[in-house]
């Protein structure tokens, strides 16, 4: 044997060793195919991330800016903050709950209020109209609800009407909203009956507080209290009759007056102390050299 091998290497032939030559071509074809990789990921460009490199997230959605729909106003073009706001109330009666209109005239007011029964409405109605006198009645919305034909005789008289709220509770112990309500129940009542209501107004009670004064003007209401409540409203069982209604109302006689009696009887005696006494409370201002108005003479004084 090793003189075979000895003669193939003297004539310059390799002996066959069919294991190496196997392990050689394995590893011929391993760094082959490395090199093929290598040359494919360069041809595609791609490089493993370094390892702290992170992976970017999904890049957000921008809204297109929209055109805005009017140009902003300027800071001289703003109202001031502190502006009160514009009131609907005629200047001097804003703000007060009126207790005389304000007048130097010789002239009277009667209001009448409107809120329980009518049993002394008819009474009241013939007696201005044969003395000729117009008056102003502040009617609930639920009289009016309750008694539409007497709304309806009230402006067949030529009567004023203003607006005494719907159900008569206390207004300072309403909320803002109550008040609202209160208010414009009664208007639409009033107007379902024919009526116009505005701008007077007068507080169930004459309860009221600067709130409730600011509220109602604010609604473009005038409220209206009285110069002196003839008390005709107590009864006779209380001891008014209608000589203390006639006393009352010239005791507290001045320009402007404005007299507060009621349409309704007492419901407990049945007395209509007001209406029996209005026909002497006429002819004794007269007397006295007064005349009457209804309250929309102070939207016409100078």
């Amino acid at each position: 044997m090793l003189g075979v091998e000895a003669g193939a290497l003297r004539r310059g032939q390799v002996p066959v060793n069919r294991r190496g030559w196997t392990v050689v071509a394995v590893v011929g074809v391993v760094i082959m195919l490395s090199l093929a990789g290598l040359v494919f990921l360069a041809a595609r460009g791609g490089e493993r991330p370094s390892p702290d490199t992170t992976a970017p997230t999904a890049a957000p959605t921008i809204a297109p800016p929209v055109a805005p729909t009017s140009p902003p106003s300027s800071p001289s073009a703003s109202p001031s903050p502190s502006a009160p706001p514009a009131s609907p109330v005629p200047n001097g009666l804003a703000g007060e709950d009126l207790t005389a209109m304000p007048t130097a005239a010789k002239v009277v007011a009667l209001t009448i209020d409107a809120g329980g029964n009518d049993e002394g409405l008819a009474s009241m109605l013939a007696t201005l109209a044969d003395e000729r006198v117009h008056a102003t009645f502040f009617i609930t919305g639920e009289f009016a609800a309750e008694h539409p034909a007497g709304v309806r005789a009230i402006l067949a008289g030529d009567h004023r009407v203003g607006n005494h709220s719907m159900t008569h509770p206390h207004f300072p112990q309403l909320s803002d909203a109550q008040i609202a309500i209160e208010v414009a129940d009664a208007e639409s009542a009033l107007n379902a009956a024919g009526a116009d209501p505005r701008p007077w107004f007068r507080f169930p009670y004459g309860d009221r507080d600067d709130r409730c004064v600011g509220l109602l003007n604010d609604s473009g209401y005038i409220p209206v209290r009285w110069t002196v409540d003839t008390l005709g409203w107590k009864g006779v069982d209380a001891g008014i009759n209608a000589d203390t209604v006639v006393d009352r109302v010239l005791y507290a006689l001045q320009p402007g007056e404005i007299v507060l009696m009621h349409a309704g009887a007492n419901p407990d005696d049945g007395s209509t102390v007001d209406a029996d006494a209005l026909p002497d409370v006429i002819v004794r201002l007269r007397d006295a050299g007064y005349g009457f108005v209804t309250l929309d003479a102070m939207l016409n004084a100078d």
